[in-house]
């Protein structure tokens, strides 16, 4: 039974072997000029201000978090939109543009209940 995944284990040993090799080799191999600036944090050329550790607000959480589930709702208009065709030529075509309309809509009443909040404002 573990002779079958012999050649797996084999390919993964040569695939870590050769990683470690390969970073090693450019760390041994490759120019290494540091200085002031390359030790800095930031390589921008403007001294850093502050601490690193700032929190975020919490509306860029929450900005974020609706850019994911609008994107994932769109996701799934494009294969509907893509088979449109067949449905109709199925003679489904008014069910599922019922049910895709009622989609659209709870997310459109989502949007407009997240703009009432002010979720997407900026200050």
């Amino acid at each position: 039974m573990l002779a079958e995944y012999g050649p797996f284990f084999i390919q993964l040993g040569l695939a870590i072997v050769l990683a470690f090799a390969f970073l090693k080799g450019a760390a041994l191999l490759g120019p290494s000029r540091p200085n002031r600036i390359k030790q800095m944090p930031y390589e921008s050329g403007m001294d850093p201000i502050g601490t690193a550790r700032t929190r975020y607000s919490v509306k860029f959480y929450l900005v974020a978090m609706i850019f994911i589930v609008f994107d994932v709702e769109v996701v799934f208009l494009y294969p509907w939109a893509a088979s449109f065709e067949r449905f109709l030529d199925a003679g489904v075509g008014l069910e599922v543009l019922g049910v895709v309309t009622i989609f659209v809509i709870i997310l459109a009443v989502g949007l407009v209940y997240d703009i009432k909040k002010g979720g997407l404002e900026f200050d």
